[in-house]
């Protein structure tokens, strides 16, 4: 692996494992699609352990570590290159530091621009197309992102560093963006297509280049009809559990209401909703189906802000 001299213009696109494998599967479909070339390896050095050997034949061999690989592609119509960084795991420690190390090659490389893939849980349909969100270090970037179909995502957080890079980045003088894609809730354990490819359409009309998006298009086909199966079981599953009340309603259709939006606060819980939140809890975490009783339960009582967090970790454990 040898890298070429100099770049023109280049961009850092930068992607983990994340909900949904959005991020992921739009990072490994854009090195594919442009030929991108493997030019680095970045060491794994105090960001991983090797928690396993590998035995065959009674030798032991080391294991392997999950790597951080780097390609390049230059640009045919010579406008601007890009630097494509795809991790296989996030970092167990030292994350924040990993990503200064990236920076700084980076910039070693002359990349000014930083670009991330991530995933955003709201309460999608599966039919329905995903939004791509969008938040920069920069209101120029924000800017200059509008134009091709994003949504400002005006408050939250983007957990792991699809987002902390964007901070080193910033503390290098290195402007950045993420694009985070929409995905159901109830399925940010199941790889989404759908999400990636909005993210794509958006990353290549605000780049100005053209890939063939024939393969995605074709992978989300399967995707959202396995969704939808999946969808009527839960509610199948959430119905046998109504308390006989012969009502259930299923809210999957538009996002979780922002601080704006929300309206005046629910009235403190009591201790016994409190119990029973945390036994639907307990039942999620062991039959996964049983989350969107939970949902349908913290919607009711007007909390789903306060547990939004706990409900999306039950997902995040389920990849």
């Amino acid at each position: 692996m040898s890298e070429a001299s100099e770049l023109r213009d280049p961009w850092l696109i930068a992607v983990w494992p994340g909900m949904g494998n959005v991020a992921l599967a739009a990072g490994g479909y854009l090195v594919a699609q442009l030929e991108a070339q493997l030019v680095n390896q970045l060491p794994p050095r105090d960001s991983f352990d090797l928690k396993h050997i590998e035995v065959k034949g009674g030798i032991a061999r080391p294991g392997q570590m999950p790597r951080s690989m780097v390609f390049e592609w230059r640009d045919p119509n010579a406008t601007r290159d890009l630097v494509i960084f795809i991790g296989e795991a996030q970092p167990e420690t030292g994350g924040y530091a990993f990503c200064h190390r990236l920076i700084d090659y980076a910039r070693s490389r002359g990349v000014t621009r930083v670009v991330t893939f991530a995933a955003l849980a709201t309460q999608l349909h599966p039919s329905n197309d995903p939004r791509v969100f969008a938040v920069a270090t920069a209101e120029p970037v924000i800017r200059e992102l509008e134009p091709h179909g994003v949504e400002v995502l005006e408050e939250g957080q983007i957990s792991g560093l699809n987002g902390v890079l964007l901070a080193a980045g910033l503390e290098q003088g290195l402007p950045g963006a993420c694009l985070l894609g929409e995905l159901p809730f109830f399925a940010v354990g199941v790889p989404n297509p759908k999400a990636s490819l909005a993210v794509l359409q958006v990353f290549t009309s605000w780049m100005g280049i053209t890939i063939d998006l024939a393969e995605l298009k074709r992978q989300t086909v399967a995707m959202e009809r396995g969704l939808l199966e999946l969808l009527e079981k839960m509610k199948a599953a959430a119905t046998e559990e109504s308390e006989g009340s012969g009502e259930f309603a299923l809210e999957i259709e538009e996002p979780a209401a922002t601080e704006d939006e929300k309206g005046p606060p629910a009235p403190p819980l009591d201790e016994t909703a409190r119990r029973r939140i945390e036994t639907l809890f307990d039942e999620a975490r062991v039959d996964r189906s049983r989350a969107v009783r939970l949902k349908q339960e913290l919607d009711r009582l007007g909390v789903f802000r306060e547990y939004e967090d706990r409900f999306l970790d039950l997902f995040k454990r389920a990849e």
